[in-house]
Parts: C-alpha cells; structure tokens; sequence
C-alpha cells in the first residue's frame, strides 16, 4: 500500500513581548523611550511604564486568531509612586484575562489531543483491516480450486462426448455399409426371382417336348398300323386274284420281308431317338435342380442374412436415436453449465470489482484521515509554540528562551517519533 506523502510543518514565531519605559522631564520636554522587563516595574522604577504582547494562532478549518496586551503609560509629571501603582493594577487584570485564556487554550489541546489518539485508533484499525483486506486472498482459493476442478471435469466429459460422437459416426458408417449389403442382397433376389423365370421356362419346354413326344409316338403307332392295314390289303388281293405269273426272271425280293426290315429299322431309329431324348430331357432336369437347389439354398442364406441385417439395422437405429437424443441432451446440459459458470464468473468479477472499489475508498479515507491528523498535530504544535511564547513572557527571555529550546527539541521528537510509527503503520 502505498501512501502519499504529506508534509507537516509548523511555525513557531520567537516570544514577542516589548516593555517600554517613557522618561520625560516637565511639561513633557526631552521625553525618550527605553526597553525595561517586568521586574523592573514591580521594583518601582519611576516614571517607567511598560507594554507586553501575545500572540497565539490556530488552523481549525479555516481560522482564528487571538492577542492580548497589557501595558501603562505614564508621564513624568510630580511624582511616580501613583503612576506605578495604576501600571500595578492593569497588569494585574491582564494576567488573570491571560490566564483564563490560557485555561480555555489548555482545554483545547487536552480536547485534541483525545481527537488525534482516537484518530490515531481509527487509523490503525482502518490499516488493519484494510491490509487484511488485500492481502488475505485465501478465502477465495478453495472456490476457485473447486471452479478449476469442475472446469477440468467439464473438459473430460466434453472430451467424452466428442469420442461418443467418433463411435456414432462409426456406427452410421456402418449402417451405410449395411444398407449397400442389402443392395446387393436385394440384387441376389433379382438374380434369384430371374432364375426362377429360367426354371419355369425350361419346365414349359419340358412339358412342350414331352407333349411333341407322345404326338410322335401316336403318329408312329398310327404309321404302323396303317401300314399293317395296307400290307394285309395287298396281301389278301394277291391271294385273292390267284393269278400267278411265272417270270423267268429272277425271283425277287420279299416285300413283306423289306416292311419288316423297314419296320424294324425305323423303330430302331424312333427308340434310339426316344432314348436319347429322355437322357437329355433327365440331363436338363438334373442340371435345371441343381440350379434351384442352389438357388434354393442362396435364397435361404440371403433370406436368413436379410432378416438378421433387418434386426441389426433396427437395433442400430435405435441405438443411433438413443445416442442422438444422449448427444442432444448433453449438449444442453453443457450449454447450461457454460451459460451458469459465464454468470459465476461474471458475479466473482463483480465482487472483485467492489472490493477493488471498497479498497480505493478505504485508502482514500486512509489519506484523509491521515492529512486531518497531520494538520491536528500541526495546530497542536502551534499551539504548544504559542503557549511556550506565553511562558516565556511570564518567566522572562532568558528562562523563556530555555523552556522554548527544551519545547522545540520535545516537538520535533513527537514529530519524528509519530512519523516514524505512521510509516510502520503504513508499511504493514
């Protein structure tokens, strides 16, 4: 703390007192005026008369001033002894006025001197608390210890949520990842549903080759017995016509035996053909069931897969909701939470803001105090000088000069002494 300075000055004025002796001869010719002391009238010096001045001034507020005087005049006339014994009188009354006012002067310094030691009280209790004031701050660490530790929390759990945040980007990404599956799940079932197509379009080509079968093999049993009726026809038209006709040619070839030949052969042919469609109509069928028990199997695994990619999905988007939801909250709560701790600070600087103003005005009563006490001490040792003026009137120069001297070192050892402990004071 630091305070600013102040001087303390006084003035202290020597003892001002003049005592004058008039002489004179008769009628008032060749009067001449000389200095005399005090004792010199209580002697009875004829024709002497004498005058003494006081002088006392004090700054309280803005201020006031006193003198007093005593003296008498005479003039050589017949005699001396009447003059000196009027002189006697009105120094007489000047002295008790003198000392009624010195009185009511001592009354006034014990009133200040109780002033200046209860100001001196205030001062220090004011320093006191005032110091205790700006330097103990160890009321306040424990709250911003807490505060410091709730916003390293604070910063932890934001630090939270941010990897709660990472982890649900993640799972987004994976039920992006998932969603293109079902794509090409969805893809497999096209797939699926167009080999379907393939599979009934086969069993109608099947159907249509097994129907073009039995229409050729009713065709052929129709050739053949229309061919047995013809042969039969010709046959019983030769034998009934009985014409035999010997030709020397040679004897030709059996046409009965050429049908059968023919006969033979074709249904040789007509077996072989039947056969060889049936191994490749059962070599397609059995390919053609392959293809749909793999098929089959592919669905069932996509299908299974589907449902499970369903239920994860479902799962996952509940617990995206839930996290969003999480994520939202706590955002609001962390808004709040800046929002309140803003407002605490914001109260905290305001309180330091008042004590800082309390703190200016304490120094500044500190300082007025201190110049009202400087300028009651300076009063008082003027007083003190003014009063030691007055005694040195009533004892005379040379002891007045002696009491002055031992007045003037006591002064300005209270005055080093008082601002010495004002400095300590100060200091602390």
């Amino acid at each position: 703390m630091q305070i600013p300075s102040s001087r303390i000055s006084f003035t202290r004025s020597g003892p001002q007192y003049r005592a004058h002796s008039i002489y004179g001869g008769a009628g008032g010719h060749g009067a001449r005026i000389s200095s005399a002391s005090a004792s010199s009238l209580r002697s009875g010096a004829p024709m002497s008369s004498s005058s003494g001045g006081f002088k006392l001034s004090s700054a309280l507020g803005g201020g006031a001033g006193a003198g007093a005087g005593f003296g008498g005049a005479g003039a050589a006339a017949a005699s001396g002894g009447g003059a000196g014994a009027g002189i006697l009188g009105n120094e007489k009354g000047a002295m008790q006025n003198l000392n009624d006012r010195l009185a009511n002067y001592l009354e006034t310094v014990r009133n200040l001197e109780q002033a200046n030691k209860k100001l001196e009280i205030n001062i220090r209790e004011a320093l006191e608390r005032g110091g205790q004031d700006v330097r103990d701050y160890s009321k306040y660490e424990p709250i911003i210890e807490d505060l410091r530790n709730q916003i390293f929390d604070k910063i932890a759990e934001n630090a939270r949520f941010v990897l709660q945040i990472d982890n649900a980007r993640l799972a987004a990404d994976d039920f992006k990842v998932k969603y293109n599956e079902m794509a090409i799940r969805q893809s497999v079932e096209g797939d699926i549903a167009g080999l379907k197509k393939v599979i009934d379009e086969t069993n109608m080509s099947r159907l249509n080759i097994e129907s073009e079968m039995d229409a050729v093999k009713e065709e052929l049993h129709f050739l053949k017995k229309n061919h047995e009726n013809e042969v039969m026809e010709i046959r019983n038209q030769i034998s009934q016509s009985g014409v035999q006709v010997d030709v020397d040619a040679p004897k030709g070839q059996d046409l009965s035996q050429i049908m059968e030949d023919m006969r033979a052969n074709y249904e040789k042919i007509a077996l072989k053909n039947a056969e060889d469609l049936k191994r490749w109509h059962e070599n397609q069928i059995a390919d053609v069931q392959v293809q749909v028990s793999q098929n089959t199997e592919a669905l069932q695994g996509a299908q299974a897969e589907k449902s499970d990619s369903s239920r994860q999905i479902q799962t996952l988007e509940i617990e995206l909701a839930s996290q969003q939801s999480l994520k939202a909250s706590l955002e609001d709560t962390l808004h709040n939470t800046d929002l309140r701790y803003n407002m605490e600070m914001e109260k905290y600087n305001n309180v330091l803001v008042r004590l800082e103003e309390e703190l200016t005005n304490l120094r500044a009563n500190i300082n007025q105090q201190t110049q009202d006490y400087e300028a009651l001490l300076n009063m008082k040792m003027k007083l003190e000088a003014e009063i030691s003026t007055y005694k040195s009137l009533l004892d005379g120069p040379v002891i007045g000069s002696k009491f002055e001297d031992k007045e003037e070192n006591a002064v300005l050892s209270l005055i080093k002494q008082l601002r010495q402990s004002n400095c300590m004071h100060f200091h602390e």
